[in-house]
């Protein structure tokens, strides 16, 4: 999963904005790494959006000009992946919870991002949500 960002010069900086995450953007000075600023700015906010209940949106923009793409760490798709899923069948933790046989703490969990969990977990909750889990092993795209 990678969200685009639009770059853009201001002097010597260079700017970074995803145009998928509102207020979501970051800024490199001439030496410094816009592709570590950016991974930081966004890893960021979407933790902070999951933190805080919401449902963070997904990469959609294709956008024109200048785009670095940014790859989001696997342990943070699994926590969208999940939200996404849960928010799309239109359950809440509580109702997923039941149908996983789970405690609705156990959901929270699963969805906050310092969670580590085991692939037999994140199984039995996709078989509740009526979805299968892949994963799946692919060449690193070039920005």
């Amino acid at each position: 999963m990678r969200y685009a960002a639009i770059l853009s010069k201001d002097g010597r900086a260079t700017l970074a904005e995803f145009p998928d995450c509102p207020g979501c953007q970051t800024e490199a000075e001439a030496g410094e790494s816009i592709e570590d600023q950016a991974l930081d700015a966004l890893t960021g906010w979407l933790e902070a959006h999951l933190l805080g209940g919401d449902v963070p949106p997904r990469p959609r923009a294709r956008p024109k000009g200048r785009v670095l793409w940014v790859d989001i760490p696997a342990s943070l798709a699994v926590k969208l992946g999940l939200r996404w899923a849960r928010t799309g069948a239109g359950l809440t933790q509580a109702e997923l919870a039941k149908r996983a046989r789970v405690t609705q703490q156990a959901i929270a969990k699963l969805e906050h991002p310092d969670a580590n969990p085991s692939i037999a977990t994140l199984e039995k909750v996709a078989r509740a949500l009526g979805v299968r889990l892949e994963i799946d092993f692919r060449p690193m795209q070039a920005a």
